[in-house]
């Protein structure tokens, strides 16, 4: 039986890509679509597709009206964290494909999904390029621990830093040595400057920039004495990298109880 999914933000860049992946998969099947500017008109014609008989709905409760195993986020920030624990709360399995929440709000979407004993997948990031440029990074910072990152994204972004660059920082925070550079109590001038530490213990500088030209960016610095190492991935202005990632999500996530984070904890 094909996997009945729901898109939220089913007009956005990355919907718009998703949800034909999804119409032209054998094993999945589109439930619903979310977005509120599209509401009461068929999904495909929507997109310039032919008319697939799913019409498109304002929010997800409405959503939910109808059976499906998986929702699938790619709306906004301030949005995707109460979309999840809706989804949760209601049996559906949930895929996190929007940036902007932190450790705190996946521990309390982990203890949602357990509690429900329905599967949670997030990414900062589902392309696969992307996927590997952290781990190529995660294997670097085993062995040289100075390490910071640059997240570059478009100037109309909306949530900063970047869920790549975040996911990032928090997972190098884990395991990385001692930093040789000066603590932020002992910098004068503009400490703000150094950016913001992202993770546990004492972090990862994150550097953020927004300017008009980039689309999403993401760089980590590593630096020994005579040497550096720049690991970097850098986006194009399609959305079809990261449709392979989240469909590979979504087939994955139905058989899962609980939160996993990082699309590379699930190419292993």
């Amino acid at each position: 039986m094909a996997t009945s999914v729901v898109v939220a933000g089913a007009t956005g860049w990355v919907g718009k890509a998703l949800v034909p992946a999804i119409l032209g998969a054998d094993d999945l099947a589109l439930a619903g679509a979310v977005a509120r500017s599209a509401a009461g008109a068929d999904i495909g014609t929507t997109l310039g597709l032919a008319p697939v008989g799913v019409e498109v709905v304002a929010t997800l409760e409405e959503a939910l009206g109808t059976p499906s195993d998986v929702v699938v986020d790619y709306t906004k920030p301030q949005a995707v964290k109460a979309h999840a624990l809706t989804a949760i709360g209601q049996g559906r399995h949930f895929v996190v494909g929007t940036s902007g929440l932190g450790a705190e709000d996946y521990a309390e979407i982990d203890r949602a999904a357990e509690a429900k004993g329905v599967g949670v997948i997030a990414a900062g990031n589902f392309s696969i390029t992307a996927t590997l440029m952290k781990r190529f990074a995660m294997m670097a910072a085993k062995y040289v621990p100075d390490v910071e990152i640059i997240d570059y994204a478009s100037a109309r972004k909306p949530d900063s830093p970047s869920g790549t660059a975040r996911e990032l920082a928090e997972s190098l925070a884990e395991i990385r040595g001692a930093s040789t550079a000066r603590p932020l109590a002992e910098v004068a001038g503009i400490p703000a400057t150094r950016g913001a530490a992202v993770g546990t213990g004492q972090g990862v500088q994150v550097h953020a920039l927004r300017l008009p030209s980039y689309i999403l960016s993401c760089e980590a610095l590593f630096g020994l004495p005579d040497e550096r190492l720049t690991i970097r991935h850098d986006a194009g202005s399609s959305a079809a990298p990261y449709v392979a990632g989240t469909l590979l999500a979504i087939r994955r996530v139905v058989r899962m109880s609980g939160l996993v984070r990082g699309l590379d904890k699930l190419i292993d």
